[in-house]
């Protein structure tokens, strides 16, 4: 897929109702809807305990137009590969299904099955919206939560250890299509979904989703923030098509257009304010060896 989208370009039809039970400001919220768009109605979602269960609503109340299976924590690849077996019997291989967990749900709890579909090349989408914390049960730290960040488990000295590089571990697997995304950038989002329908066994995106709640900022300020993330060179954007790693979107701009400050992104959430100058310095100087490195890949 060549073209990119634009903000003219999205489909009119939304396939989420007016109002959920999301926090206001809340990044899920644009992911959901731009990734609905995305998959179009002909798909099933399978989704485990999380942020997005109490977006979508309680039964028999429900914000999603689209069939959604509840399920749990630990079983959403699992659950998403029985889903695909029920298709086939029925000669419904045409509709897609899309495995939507939150960071706690693929990186800890989910990561067995998901390893275990990706062996298997089961032919589903599994998309991981990270907020980086368990947001749904208290702001607890995950396994992508990032090194130093404050959380009700690690509330004095932040989070010791650094964070998982999840996109990295299911490469190991070598799917066909694994991406990052950020919920600041939905149309470069909506562009990765939409391929990813076209590429056969599991396709992995993996979202950046800003949470004001958890993270500790004001809710009018989720784009701002999410865009920080990306625009500091912290979040990368990025792509492996059938092993093919490249820079996308606005993280590919970022090899000749000059990087903020680290520091820029940190200070408008609370959960960073455990962090040094000296950590902040650290983080910096690891942030543009990795740039360094980008660019002499692109050479």
């Amino acid at each position: 897929m060549n073209a990119k989208t634009d903000i003219l370009s999205l489909p009119e039809e939304e396939l989420v109702h007016p109002g959920s039970r999301a926090c206001s400001g809340c990044g899920l919220s644009i992911v959901y809807r731009i990734g609905l768009k995305a998959l179009g109605r002909d798909s099933i979602l399978v989704v485990p305990p999380s942020c997005l269960t109490v977006l979508q609503g309680l039964y028999p109340i429900a914000s999603t137009k689209l069939p959604s299976l509840n399920v749990t924590f630990a079983s959403t690849a699992a659950a998403a590969t029985g889903v695909l077996a029920a298709l086939k019997a029925l000669n419904r291989e045409h509709t897609t299904v899309a495995a939507w967990a939150g960071d706690g749900g693929t990186a800890d709890i989910g990561i067995q099955a998901l390893s275990g579909a990706c062996e298997r090349g089961e032919n589903f989408i599994f998309i991981c919206y990270d907020n980086e914390a368990y947001m749904n049960t208290g702001v607890q730290r995950s396994g992508t939560t990032p090194q130093g960040v404050l959380t009700t488990t690690t509330p004095f000295s932040g989070k010791l250890q650094v964070s998982k590089d999840v996109p990295a571990i299911i490469a190991a697997h070598g799917v066909n299509y694994i991406a990052t995304a950020s919920a600041s950038y939905p149309l470069d989002l909506f562009d990765k979904i939409v391929k990813a329908k076209d590429i056969q066994g599991v396709k992995y995106i993996h979202v950046h989703t800003p949470c004001p709640s958890g993270w500790g900022f004001e809710p009018q300020y989720a784009v701002k923030v999410g865009r920080l993330a990306v625009e500091s060179g912290l979040y990368d954007l990025y792509e492996i098509e059938y092993s093919e790693w490249r820079l996308t979107g606005p993280s590919k701009r970022l090899l000749k257009k000059k990087r903020l400050p680290v520091e820029e992104y940190f200070k408008t959430q609370n959960r960073f304010k455990g962090l040094s100058k000296s950590r902040i310095s650290e983080i910096q100087k690891q942030v543009d060896e990795k740039w360094k490195g980008y660019g002499d890949r692109s050479k």
